[in-house]
């Protein structure tokens, strides 16, 4: 009962925190800004193959993408590799950025072919683990992975395993021990810091690839 209680205390509490208000984006203007991220991101948000560790910016959501450059830029975000990338940016470059990649189609990875992990990981997104206090991901994510855009939850659904599984791993990092700079911590209210601390690595393997094949 206790665990389960865990579980929809900390769904609740992901739409309980503050929205923050960005600059309305314009996805034509943001075209020609977002060349400079085509080298990792894809020219159309969808990461080459065999590129990973690097996300796809496309339908991710535009509330989201504009968050989360913005937090790069400012240092919430620690991505070594973006360093110094965004400094030029105003407000309105980072929205129209945003605007651009969410208009952009989202590609689908794809799931590994084993039947075991992909049971477990579906088991995961769709219910969660009460025993341990892990919460569906459906909750924010939606069941067929496409976010909540005006809560600002992104669109998992395609997205590259590999990149889903680092990030998790990130969060579950930063929620043992905030200061940990391998650690990430600009989740709002520390929802996916709360949900990945109780994550195996073998459940976070599951679900990542899962999410990687799911779509509509």
């Amino acid at each position: 009962m206790k665990t389960c209680l865990q579980a929809l205390i900390l769904i609740t509490a992901s739409f309980s925190f503050t929205q923050v208000a960005f600059a309305q984006g314009d996805a034509a203007a943001g075209k020609n800004k977002a060349a400079a991220c085509a080298g990792c991101h894809g020219t159309n948000g969808n990461s080459y193959p065999g590129m990973g560790s690097f996300p796809k910016l496309a339908d991710l959501g535009e509330k989201y993408l504009n968050k989360q450059i913005n937090d790069i830029k400012n240092g919430k975000r620690n991505i070594v590799e973006m360093t110094g990338m965004l400094d030029e940016l105003s407000e309105q470059d980072i929205a129209d950025i945003a605007a651009y990649y969410n208009a952009q189609t989202r590609t689908l990875d794809g799931s590994k072919d084993n039947a075991k992990i992909l049971e477990r990981g579906e088991k995961l997104y769709r219910a969660g683990n009460l025993e341990t206090g892990v919460p569906a991901c459906t909750g924010c994510h939606s069941p067929a992975g496409n976010g909540n855009s005006p809560a600002g939850y992104p669109a998992l659904g395609g997205q590259s395993a590999e990149y889903i599984a680092s990030q998790l791993r990130a969060f579950r990092t930063a929620a043992h021990d905030i200061e940990d700079p391998t650690g990430r911590n600009n989740d709002e209210g520390s929802v996916m810091r709360g949900v990945s601390a109780h994550m195996s690595e073998q459940e976070i393997i599951a679900v990542a690839n899962y999410i990687a094949g799911l779509h509509q």
